[in-house]
């Protein structure tokens, strides 16, 4: 008889960061509660509603570790992550804060085919953030 192994779960998300103070402040204007003091760490996580937590490492820290680990070179990111935004509105009005906010806006917010007020931006290191809500 086979003995079947517990499954995994999913339990963080990493981003690495170039510059954690930039990183941070763009995710704390999308609403997550990251104190100051994290902006001079070199590894810094959050607690989710539900439990999954979020962490950021610089650079360095990652080459620590492991010291062959390569930034991307072509700018996009390898981790998409998605906010939930409370309506169509506010889709546009976070996108339009953050870009005036000086982040990079991808995908302007459009109605998209799947039922969904959609939006993307660029986190500070080039990762792709993504802005829905369900229409109607």
């Amino acid at each position: 008889m086979t003995t079947q192994r517990p499954t995994p779960q999913l339990d963080l998300i990493g981003i690495a960061t170039a510059d954690m103070a930039a990183s941070l402040a763009f995710y704390r204007r999308l609403g997550l509660d990251i104190p100051a003091s994290a902006d001079a760490e070199g590894h810094v996580e959050v607690t989710l509603p539900g439990g999954l937590r979020l962490a950021w490492d610089t650079e360095d820290v990652i080459r620590s570790f492991d010291p062959h680990w390569k930034s991307p070179q072509d700018g996009g990111g390898r981790i998409g992550l998605a906010f939930l935004c409370a309506s169509p509105a506010d889709v546009d009005a976070t996108y339009e804060a953050l870009v005036a906010d000086g982040y990079r806006g991808g995908l302007k917010p459009w109605d998209a085919e799947w039922g969904q007020r959609y939006a993307t931006v660029a986190d500070p290191d080039g990762g792709e953030v993504s802005l829905f809500a369900p229409l109607g």
